[in-house]
């Protein structure tokens, strides 16, 4: 499975990456939507992992142009902010949300129903 992450807060992304390499996922990140968006340009990706609260886009923006470039991408949102009904209201394409600081063994089992 390919996971693309975009977080503005590049120490974390940069770690839930590598700690998904080391359990065999390919693993992207980002630390800007624009980031973001070049590399769903360029790549194929299976599920985007996306900040809610980021500088130019948030994060359901961002869900919005992932989607056009690639349809049938799934994502799971991150935030430190509001509920998740707050934002499966806009998340159309969304398998799931997580507040932070989110747990590996938490975001493995998203990626694992992701998958399902």
């Amino acid at each position: 499975m390919r996971i693309l992450l975009v977080d503005d807060e590049v120490e974390l992304v940069s770690a839930l990456a590598q700690r998904l390499g080391f359990r065999g996922f390919e693993a992207d990140w980002a630390g800007t939507g624009d980031e973001g968006l070049e590399k769903v340009r360029e790549n194929r990706y299976d599920l985007a992992i996306l900040d809610v609260k980021m500088p130019r886009y948030s994060g359901l923006e961002l869900q919005k142009l992932m989607a056009e470039i690639q349809p049938d991408l799934k994502f799971i949102f991150l935030s430190g902010h509001g509920s998740e009904e707050d934002y499966r209201k806009g998340a159309s394409q969304a398998v799931s949300y997580l507040v932070k600081p989110v747990s590996i063994e938490q975001l493995l089992e998203k990626i694992k129903e992701a998958q399902d």
